[in-house]
């Protein structure tokens, strides 16, 4: 039997609450079954109906006992600290949960960005009418083009400002330089709703660049799934987040990259995961191509552009054109 630390309240007293920032997935709000959390650095996950809660459950008691899977790995999914019966947030009374580490809570206004992996989004033990329905989505949003689509974000603008976040429906369904446009505003430090500012991509070296920064993150994630034949992951996510407040201290970023949603892990029976390694190597590549610009962006276009950071430091004045995106909360 394998045994899992628990989150450092034990459960004692505990006052559950919505996540204040949730990005993706299904809400805790207008009485619907949903994700809690609490102030020990715990996120309850609801178990979700059929099989597919205990699969969850599965897959992290063999993420976290399978010998095969390096520790180095473990370090981009959430902490499992077991599963408990805790009153519903649909008031529907006791639910088990999963009880997983927090991934924000150690951010004071964290940026998040909810990213799904993968061009196809099904799972082959799937009912017909999953399969329609994911291959539908699959088909409207970019996962079929760019074998990924943005599923929410929430990203810090200032104090006073508050927080950008994009209408979901509109996220998934951008074309490849809309989806650019919006990785490029995730890290900058000028209005995000404004269209008519090009994004500075003034976080962009601190967060997706250098020596552990969002894309070697990525990068060394890669590696893995390259030759692990272990898992094959349907319908999860990448989560990255950072904080913009601590880069202007001076401070870390706290960029990182977590791995999120396995109700549809399946196993690998000896093959490669190729639906998650091709979305993978294409978020690799949109991510790459904004630290590191093709040294054409940094040849001056006109008074009329704006300036971005290039790879060497430089100021860029590549010009885009503004994505139309509600500001507004989902």
């Amino acid at each position: 039997m394998v045994s899992f630390c628990w989150c450092s309240c034990q459960f004692v007293g505990t006052m559950l609450k919505v996540p204040a920032h949730q990005v993706a997935g299904h809400l805790a709000e207008e009485g619907h079954l949903g994700p809690l959390v609490d102030d020990c650095g715990c996120f309850y996950k609801p178990l979700q109906s059929g099989n597919r809660g205990s699969q969850e459950v599965e897959f992290y008691e063999s993420l976290y006992s399978d010998a095969r899977i390096p520790d180095h790995i473990r370090r981009y999914f959430p902490v499992f600290y077991g599963t408990k019966k805790v009153y519903a947030s649909d008031g529907s009374g006791l639910h088990p949960h999963l009880v997983l580490q927090n991934l924000v809570s150690s951010y004071e206004n964290p940026s998040i960005i909810d990213i799904k992996i993968g061009s196809r989004t099904w799972y082959p033990q799937a009912s017909e009418d999953y399969i329609r329905k994911s291959v539908e989505k699959d088909q409207t949003s970019s996962s079929l083009l760019l074998g990924f689509r943005i599923s929410g974000l929430k990203a810090f603008v200032s104090k006073d400002s508050g927080f950008w976040k994009p209408k979901r429906k509109l996220l998934q369904t951008l074309a490849a330089e809309d989806v650019k446009l919006v990785l490029k505003k995730f890290v900058s430090s000028n209005a995000p709703e404004n269209h008519d500012v090009q994004p500075d991509c003034f976080f962009a070296s601190e967060v997706y660049g250098g020596s552990s920064g969002i894309l070697a993150q990525l990068l060394e994630l890669k590696a893995w799934f390259e030759v692990q034949t272990i898992f094959h992951f349907y319908a999860s996510s990448a989560l990255i987040v950072f904080d913009k407040e601590s880069v202007l201290k001076g401070k870390s970023s706290g960029a990182a990259v977590k791995l999120v949603d396995f109700a549809h892990v399946v196993e690998g029976a000896g093959v490669i995961d190729h639906n998650f390694l091709g979305g993978l190597c294409s978020l690799i590549k949109f991510i790459a191509d904004i630290v590191a610009p093709p040294i054409e962006k940094c040849l001056s276009n006109g008074n009329d552009t704006k300036s971005e950071k290039c790879s060497d430091g430089s100021l860029s004045t590549a010009k885009s054109e503004p994505l139309s995106l509600d500001p507004r909360e989902d």
